[in-house]
This record gives structure tokens, sequence and C-alpha cells, in this order.
């Protein structure tokens, strides 16, 4: 099916309801420490969940998650070539969230070698269908030294709005530490969460120290959080940062990291949209409390 075709014959699922019409309270934000422009704290990451090909059935119910993402004040969205067609379905996806959203867009390149990097960049351009990106990152490091010549390059000429780096998984901490140090970079994206806290011994304080934004990449352990403390009741003490489930208890651990400026779970579900979402308004842990999360994670897994 052509893409326009396709495009249309999925509009005519915005008749369906949205799972939950209720509008949650303000969502907090942070600053982006290059700029002083503030985004919300939580976003939305695309890797597995946005890949569904051609099926309508699927992406009617993405739709359902985007929109859903948009009213409770999401804007930033992060994918990937890597994510195989999950450009192109945010891009389908887009014009079809009442009212039309102005997304912050981060994408990635993930590619070797500098022309076939800036022409995989230009590709992602349109398949989201926006006129330049907010954020271009070198995803995973990948020819890392030959793309963030191009980004620089781009964001002074004003085709990128900021630039970063990437790595996930816990890997590669020292050589990313290393770019974060010598490159002129606006954010970094890695992976933190309660079951890998390496970043906190040295990737936070660095992002500290040279005033880069951060994004938390596998903030849920890619849905592994879940079966750690499955069988474990949320403990009554989370109320106190107004905490209503396990993906908020989470989420907004990572969120009050204050260096941390957005995580972003990825999801297909409506319901657990809301969820994360949730963690965004409402009182946060301090840092005793952050030690009494980290402490009743470990015994409860």
């Amino acid at each position: 099916m052509k893409r326009r075709r396709f495009v249309k014959t999925l509009s005519a699922f915005s008749a369906i309801p949205l799972f939950g019409q209720d509008r949650p309270g303000e969502m907090m934000t942070r600053r982006i420490p290059s700029s002083g422009e503030r985004l919300p704290v939580i976003g939305m990451g695309t890797w597995i969940t946005f890949n569904a090909g051609r099926s309508v059935a699927e992406r009617a119910k993405l739709r359902g998650v985007l929109q859903a993402f948009f009213d409770r004040g999401g804007r930033v969205i992060d994918s990937s070539p890597m994510y195989g067609s999950s450009e192109e379905v945010v891009g389908d996806l887009l014009p079809l969230v009442t009212p039309r959203p102005a997304p912050f867009a981060a994408s990635k390149v993930w590619t070797l070698g500098t022309r076939r990097g800036a022409s995989q960049m230009e590709s992602s351009r349109e398949l989201w269908g926006v006129a330049s990106f907010d954020l271009m990152q070198v995803h995973n490091l990948l020819d890392w030294d030959s793309h963030i010549e191009t980004l620089k390059e781009w964001k002074a000429n004003g085709r990128v709005r900021y630039i970063g780096v990437t790595t996930s998984h816990g890997r590669r901490h020292e050589e990313l530490e290393r770019i974060m140090m010598r490159e002129p970079l606006d954010f970094v994206q890695f992976t933190y969460n309660l079951a890998d806290r390496s970043a906190e011994n040295r990737l936070l304080p660095v992002a500290r120290d040279r005033r880069l934004g951060v994004i938390i990449n596998r903030p849920l352990d890619g849905g592994d959080l879940f079966d750690r403390v499955r069988g474990s009741a949320l403990p009554v003490w989370a109320d106190e940062f107004d905490c209503r489930n396990w993906s908020q208890f989470f989420l907004k651990f990572i969120i009050s990291h204050p260096v941390v400026t957005c995580a972003i779970p990825a999801t297909s579900q409506v319901a657990h949209m809301v969820e994360n979402m949730g963690a965004a308004s409402g009182r946060l842990p301090d840092p005793a409390m952050r030690r009494r999360m980290i402490d009743y994670f470990a015994r409860s897994t």
C-alpha cells in the first residue's frame, strides 16, 4: 500500500475513543543546560514499540499511545534508523494527533562514513516529516569522530538545534566520558535505572560539570525491572512522593536525580503510557528517600 493511501486509511481510526480522557496535573520540566530551554522530564522512546511495519491495527493502537503522550504534556520523542520502521511510523502518526503537536524531535545517526551519515540523517528527517531535528545524536558511538564533525557543522548552519552522543546497556562508559570531556555537546544519552546505577560513578558527575543535558534510555531496563519486583508490594511510603505504581516508582527514582533532564521509557500500551507520564507529576523523592528506594528494590529482588 502506498504511504499516502496508507496514512489516509489509518486516519479512519481517529474516531476510536482513547483510553482515559482525564487531564493530569502539570508536568515537571528541566532546563537544557546549554540553552535554558525547558523539557518535560518524561519523554518517549520508540525502540521495538514503534517498529509496527504496515499493520493498520498496530498503528492505530500506537496513535492512541502517541495521543496519550501529548495529552499529558509530552514532547520529547527519541528514535533511530536502527529501530526498524519506527521513524516512519512516528512520522505517519504525528499528523493524526489532535491538536497537531510540536514535538521535540530527537533521532540518531547509525552508520559508517561521513557521506552515509549525512544521507541517513536526511532520510530520517523525511521519514519524520519535520523541517529539522531538535536533537541529532551519534547512536552507540558508531563512527562518532566522523559524525560529530558533521553534527557540529549542521548545528552551526541551523540544520539541527542540539547535538549529542549515546550509549546503552551500561557499555563504553570510559570512551563516552572522554568524548564528553572533549567535544562541545549539548546532550548525552545513556542507561540509568535501579538495576544499573553505574552512571552515578562518573557519567552523571561529568555531565553536571560539563553542563550537558542528560537523556536516560532503558529507564525500565527493557521491562525487566517489573519482573524483578513481581510479587512484591509497592511500599506504602511511596505515597510520600505521589507514587501510585511500580512504573512511577522506577521513573521517579531516575528523574529525581538533579542532573537528569529527561527519561524516555518506551511502550506500545496506552495504559502504560498513562502510568509513565504520571511520574512527571507530584512530589519527587529526596536523597534520603532515594536511598530507601535503592534498599527496598535490592531486598525485593
